[in-house]
């Protein structure tokens, strides 16, 4: 199907101007001014941004923990994505205690096979390197087309691995073209704190946060920047929460290493105070790291706007309020970690960060679609509004008002973490390869149309962002 968009307020990580975008084939084929072309469908955003589909480089749908499976699976979770103008994820691949690495991805493509409705990429997440196989066999997972390697310093008993083990993946990505990814937090000296907690009778829901200080998620940071320096391996820290882990990143950005942060969506807007909501209501804000004191908030921000944080992601990792998060009602080291919000990110962003003057518009779509394409493999296909890019597409209406809300949203999570929280600017029609899948508040796809796409090697699309080219 060929798609004309007429008279939008085109907006790239480079560019501002109003024009027409025209998309064949699932690709776009001319950007200019008042293209005089015939097309299959013809929207008028006239008034409106269009800007690249969004990038979610950090979900977990249909993810197993703590005994439960997240209430999102990849057709709720993708569909809540693309009310949301996301229109390509990667989602973690977690390797099972003793699972091979590529059992572990034949998994993952059965949980997303004929439900994806946006593009999907995997993480290999790695929790075994002995059961997984040999350093060659995991050398041999970017051929896959899943070039990066997630590894946890936390969960202790659970997912966490070891320095060496961490110190001897950081080798075989220096050696493959892939990208270490590492949730930093010292998990020894949270696993201490979480028992003398505990024993001390203390189970409430902000116990979370008192038993996983900012300090050990900084010196985790500092730690894990050290070994990949050493390794010679490119370095991507998630979910950055505080101003001890920008701090370090800051430091190895200045020293022109090869080392990247991202923050998500929930640590500009929710702190520390929200886990000490009576009723067990806290309990909906574990995740982790957990909630902040406030006054990280201003720090996140302002590494967002002077790129020591690269990316914004959303962490989307669904549980129900009740019946999963009241695992840990007695016990708070038991509450399924992780919350909602692949759908609330664009939104929340452009009304609190761009509205607000805290970020441009440029800024927005680099954190949340064109860096997350260059470091995940994935530009100039996606991330970008470029003749030859996928038709990703996001006609979005600057002045539409809507409001936060379970009610409203489309995961199947019981709770949203922005709740009542009314936003100006939300997506009118989303586009995945030139296919409608949203419009007029109404998802108009099929489940499946999501595809898997295979990831370029790291470092291969870094450069600049280009201006588009405008057809005469």
């Amino acid at each position: 199907m060929s798609v004309l968009i007429r008279g939008g307020r085109v907006i790239t990580a480079a560019d501002d101007f109003v024009g027409d975008v025209y998309a064949e084939d699932e690709r776009i084929t001319m950007i200019g001014e008042s293209l005089d072309l015939q097309a299959d469908k013809v929207i008028d955003a006239t008034g409106k941004y269009v800007i690249p589909g969004c990038i979610d480089p950090h979900t977990h749908l249909d993810m197993p923990f703590g005994g439960t499976i997240t209430a999102d699976d990849f057709e709720s979770g993708t569909i809540s994505a693309a009310f949301g103008g996301t229109t390509t994820h990667v989602d973690f691949c977690l390797q099972g205690k003793g699972q091979p690495f590529f059992d572990a991805l034949e998994t993952w493509h059965e949980k997303r096979n004929g439900k994806a409705v946006i593009d999907v990429g995997f993480h290999l997440a790695v929790t075994d390197l002995q059961a997984g196989g040999t350093l060659e066999d995991l050398a041999r997972v970017p051929d896959e087309g899943v070039t990066s390697y997630k590894l946890f310093m936390a969960y202790k008993g659970a997912i966490m691995v070891d320095d060496e083990t961490l110190f001897r993946v950081m080798h075989v990505a220096a050696d493959t073209g892939a990208l270490v990814m590492v949730h930093a937090e010292h998990g020894d000296a949270i696993d201490m704190l979480v028992r003398n907690a505990l024993a001390d009778g203390n189970t409430e829901p902000h116990w979370h946060a008192l038993t996983r200080p900012p300090e050990t998620e900084g010196e985790a940071t500092h730690r894990a920047i050290q070994l990949a320096h050493v390794a010679g391996s490119p370095l991507y820290v998630v979910h950055v929460s505080c101003k001890d882990a920008i701090d370090p990143i800051a430091y190895a950005r200045e020293k022109g290493w090869n080392i990247w942060g991202e923050t998500c969506t929930q640590y500009l807007f929710i702190d520390y105070t929200h886990l000490e909501r009576p009723d067990f209501e806290g309990a909906k804000y574990v995740y982790t790291p957990p909630p902040r004191p406030k006054e990280h908030q201003q720090h996140l921000w302002g590494a967002l706007k002077n790129d020591v944080l690269s990316v914004i992601s959303t962490d989307h990792c669904s549980f129900l309020w009740q019946g999963q998060k009241t695992l840990g009602k007695d016990d708070f080291s038991k509450i399924p970690n992780g919350g909602p919000g692949i759908e609330d990110r664009l939104m929340m962003i452009h009304h609190f960060g761009v509205r607000e003057g805290r970020l441009s518009l440029n800024r927005m779509v680099e954190l949340l679609a064109t860096n997350p394409a260059k470091l995940f493999g994935l530009y100039p296909r996606k991330g970008t509004i470029a003749p030859g890019s996928d038709a990703d597409l996001v006609v979005f209406d600057p002045e539409k008002r809507v409001t936060r809300s379970a009610s409203a949203h489309h995961s199947k999570c019981d709770y949203n973490l922005y709740e009542g929280t009314e936003v100006q600017g939300a997506p009118e029609v989303v586009l995945l390869r030139g296919n409608v899948l949203v419009e007029n508040d109404e998802f108009v796809a099929r489940p499946g149309i999501g595809q898997f796409v295979k990831r370029a090697r790291f470092g291969e699309q870094l450069a600049p962002a280009g201006r588009a080219v405008a057809a005469a």
